[in-house]
């Protein structure tokens, strides 16, 4: 059983989850008046936030509202309130008013000056601690609520009162980090509906072994087109970094285009890579007939090396269905005009996402008509609100969601504990 000391003439709220969306939460709301508890499984807070970014945690875009509304395909417009309560700006001033330096880097990303997301994870932990939150390391059976109002929570050490609960358990990518749906089903056994629950900015898997045999090879400043096979029409372009693995192609761009295909299946799209966006076909061309004549009496495979990484020489001499022992000096203009659309237009066609598992974040989840965007109340149950990755709002790379966690966090806190207030 909990043995919790009660506050006098304080609401009691209880956060489920220790995430970046649920420490955010449970700082808003201990500022604003109340007793907080946080309720973690895992042993330690921020488990998925301390490996974000490749452990240097790409924490917001510091771009401008439209921009950053852009890069949010799915529900853009029930973020308006949150943002306008807690934007990038204020997110960085808050992380650097805890002692966090930050910096912006291509692409208006903002990290911490040490690199180390575990930097982050501690300044919002030692903010809870500093504003006495109560942090509870026990999983959540089921919410408690009574006559449409909630009362509180179940565990298996017993049941706990608060007169408000924040649901941050985030969705269901790294299951491994505590994120393995449980929240979506909590927020069901509550009335609540969900949209479908897909991966998002997840690597994509492709029909055939053509980048297994460059596997580990990263390109930087690559064209990306992912194109529906049967139309022609392009649904996702960009610029930036992909790579090669041993299940098909990851990376940046993969990850933003990802988002794009949640109804993908073998033969249906196809990614298209100009692997020289600088050159225009004309100038590329002046360019490999300057190497060939350089390397005229070399073959054909032993001639790209000025043009290609040595990995990716092999698959893209055998795209071209040229014999790559034939001599330089011998290759007809039409067997350049092929190789020259190889490099504008490299192709590789896709069949699948990787699973949820490997997702950076899931997209669906609880039905944003059902919550106020105004506070993150629940329309269904008075005294239950949501906060982060459990809502069904997603963006692309690029601190986007990070962001999003930590602006309906800030609503979420700062209404829980003044709604129950009111009460």
């Amino acid at each position: 059983m909990f043995t919790i000391k009660r506050i006098p003439d304080r609401p009691s709220v209880i956060v489920i989850g220790g995430g970046a969306a649920g420490m955010m939460a449970a700082i808003r709301a201990s500022e604003n008046g109340a007793q907080v508890f946080i309720a973690e499984r895992n042993e330690r807070l921020g488990k998925k936030l301390r490996i974000t970014g490749k452990g240097r945690c790409n924490l917001t875009n510091q771009c401008s509202r439209d921009e950053f509304l852009a890069n949010v395909p799915t529900n853009p417009r029930f973020l308006y309130t949150a943002l306008a309560a807690m934007d990038q700006t204020d997110t960085m001033a808050f992380f650097e008013g805890l002692g966090v330096p930050l910096k912006v880097e291509r692409g208006n990303r903002v990290f911490p000056v040490s690199d180390r997301a575990d930097d982050i994870a501690n300044a919002l932990v030692d903010r809870c601690r500093a504003l006495g939150v109560t942090i509870l390391h026990t999983r959540v059976q089921s919410i408690l609520q009574e006559n449409g109002n909630v009362t509180g929570i179940r565990t298996a050490e017993g049941d706990l009162n608060a007169d408000a609960v924040i649901l941050a358990t985030g969705g269901k990518s790294y299951p491994g980090t505590g994120s393995d749906g449980d929240g979506y089903r909590m927020a069901k056994e509550m009335g609540h509906s969900l949209s479908p629950i897909r991966p998002s900015l997840v690597p994509i898997v492709e029909s055939g072994s053509l980048c297994a045999q460059m596997q580990g090879l990263s390109l930087r400043n690559i064209s990306l087109h992912i194109v529906e096979i049967a139309s022609g029409k392009s649904v996702y372009e960009d610029f930036g970094e992909l790579l090669f693995t041993h299940f098909g192609l990851s990376g940046p761009t993969i990850l933003s285009a990802s988002a794009h295909l949640s109804n993908i299946v073998p033969g249906k799209y196809e990614a298209q890579m100009d692997l020289k966006p600088a050159l225009s076909p004309e100038k590329l061309d002046e360019r490999l007939l300057s190497d060939f004549t350089k390397y005229k009496n070399r073959d054909f495979v032993n001639a790209l090396g000025d043009l290609l990484p040595q990995k990716m020489i092999e698959p893209f001499v055998r795209l071209t269905g040229i014999d790559p022992q034939k001599k330089v000096n011998s290759i007809t203009r039409e067997e350049r005009k092929i190789i020259l659309a190889q490099f504008k237009c490299f192709r590789v066609p896709l069949a699948g996402l990787r699973p949820i598992s490997e997702a950076i974040i899931t997209r669906g989840g609880v039905n944003i008509a059902e919550v106020n965007p105004k506070t993150m109340e629940s329309r269904i149950i008075k005294g239950l609100y949501f906060a982060g990755e459990i809502l069904d709002v997603d963006a692309y790379t690029g601190g986007f969601n990070l962001q999003i966690a930590f602006s309906t966090a800030n609503l979420a806190g700062e209404n829980a504990a003044s709604g129950a207030w009111s009460d």
